[in-house]
């Protein structure tokens, strides 16, 4: 015989079927109202209204009654997503939490863009208002990108190229992207110089490619290396950063330069050259671009961001061949145009009369910031080794000594209201050694010594 549930238990499921037609806010019965309703005991139905007080279902006023509860909304149940999405593999897990803006308060040792004194926001402004005023940049504009700004960049690589060789997109990743799907299908493998900006890992997994790392040195990377990667692996794709690259500041020297040409040649291998670093050299006389020396094989990607400001999302692909027309009709189906008021705003600023003296400062200013990390990792924390001596761009890429868990120096630093990333997040396969990659170019000298000197803390608080 199957046992009666408690009585105040039914009565409970009685008034959930009553609450169901009333508001929310509507005053139940009293008690004595309900005894006589239900002909149950007040022991009942104040048990009952316990219990559906403490499901949320009703709400007790003291001195005034008990009322229907607001209705919390269905939490939405995602689990077809699940089963549709399949099992992948996020190709941000573990470093999602570190890749954001510095918090208000934090001191940006992470930011890889110049902080706001150093952009060109006044000539941006200045340029934005000029050209709103012309109706056209309101309107649909050509999918490859406008001529003004295609010819700007034809003409500051020069060695043949024209604009029919310029494809421009909004912004480098999405650069990366298309170049990216251009050349290698889903599954293939992608050659990486490493370390290697994780922007680049992150799409290439994304997009279900196969990153493998060609080990670099201060000179760039080693071209044996590279032809034993390539002969391995079968890829027909090379990433790499030869000018100050992210995070080593490792800028590819002469001889290499042509020698991973000729490797990538013998491999029947596209090499794509980010040339972010353009403009931020500050010692010496920076290289040309790769490009320059074997068009028609390295697929070229020009950012602006990092000389102009970081919300101008505008950059440039070059391309010859096949490979030019594959990356024009992913481009169009993308996103079918960059803005033709972005595009021109590019055009004012890149071609300003102001151009080289914002550069020149911008370099100047990076120079002094370079020597004032320097100086103050030697005060505070001599134990942690530039891996170079960086001639350009923002990054010092530090050795942390053996046994050292990069991540959890991170975290303590950002506890410490410092901001620095690991350096495993920059490797494509696995970290050679504990690194932590810090920037100057958010910080100023009195910023840099405050946070540097918060790191070292951070650092002794691990011993």
């Amino acid at each position: 015989m199957a046992s009666r549930s408690p009585a105040h238990q039914t009565l409970a499921q009685q008034l959930k079927e009553t609450l169901r037609g009333l508001e929310p806010g509507s005053r139940l019965p009293t008690v004595r109202e309900l005894v006589a309703q239900y002909g149950v005991s007040p022991v009942t139905v104040n048990k009952a209204l316990s219990q559906l007080t403490q499901q949320g279902l009703v709400v007790v006023r003291p001195g005034s009654g008990t009322y229907v509860a607001e209705r919390k909304a269905a939490q939405e149940d995602y689990g077809w997503q699940e089963i549709a999405l399949g099992q992948r593999l996020d190709p941000t897990a573990g470093i999602r939490e570190l890749m954001v803006p510095a918090k208000a308060g934090m001191i940006p040792l992470g930011e890889a863009y110049p902080d706001r004194s150093l952009t060109a926001l006044k000539e941006i402004q200045a340029a934005t208002r000029r050209v709103a005023r012309r109706l056209e940049v309101w309107d649909w504009a050509p999918a490859e990108g406008l001529e003004s700004l295609r010819s700007v960049v034809a003409g500051e690589l020069g060695a043949g190229t024209t604009s029919r060789d310029v494809q421009i997109t909004p912004g480098a990743q999405a650069a990366l992207s298309t170049v990216f799907r251009a050349l290698a299908a889903p599954g293939s493998p992608i050659l990486m110089e490493s370390p290697t900006y994780p922007g680049a890992i992150g799409v290439a997994r994304s997009l279900g490619l196969s990153p493998i790392p060609v080990p670099m040195d201060a000179h760039g990377v080693r071209p044996e290396l590279l032809q034993e990667a390539f002969a391995q692996s079968g890829a027909r794709v090379f990433y790499c950063q030869p000018l100050h690259s992210n995070p080593s500041g490792a800028v590819l020297s002469p001889e290499r330069r042509r020698a991973v040409l000729r490797v990538a040649e013998a491999a029947g291998a596209f090499v794509v050259e980010n040339d972010y670093a353009r403009g931020l050299s500050f010692e010496g006389d920076p290289p040309a671009p790769l490009t320059t020396l074997e068009p028609s094989r390295v697929v070229y990607i020009r950012p602006f961001s990092k000389t102009t400001a970081p919300g101008l999302r505008v950059a440039a692909i070059v391309a010859r061949g096949p490979a030019a027309s594959r990356i024009r009709s992913l481009r169009v189906l993308d996103d079918h145009f960059v803005s033709a008021l972005l595009q021109e705003v590019a055009v004012d600023v890149l071609t300003s009369p102001s151009r080289r003296t914002h550069l020149q400062r911008l370099q100047n200013e990076l120079r002094r910031r370079r020597d004032s990390a320097l100086e103050h990792l030697r005060e505070f924390l001599p134990q942690l080794r530039p891996w170079s001596l960086p001639t350009g761009s923002v990054f010092l890429w530090l050795r942390l000594p053996e046994g050292w868990d990069d991540v959890e120096v991170s975290r303590r630093a950002m506890l410490a209201g410092v901001q620095v990333f690991p350096g495993r997040i920059f490797f494509p396969g696995e970290p050679s050694g504990p690194f932590l990659r810090l920037s100057y170019a958010a910080v100023g000298a009195e910023g840099l010594r405050e946070g540097i000197a918060r790191l070292a803390e951070a650092l002794e608080a691990r011993a």
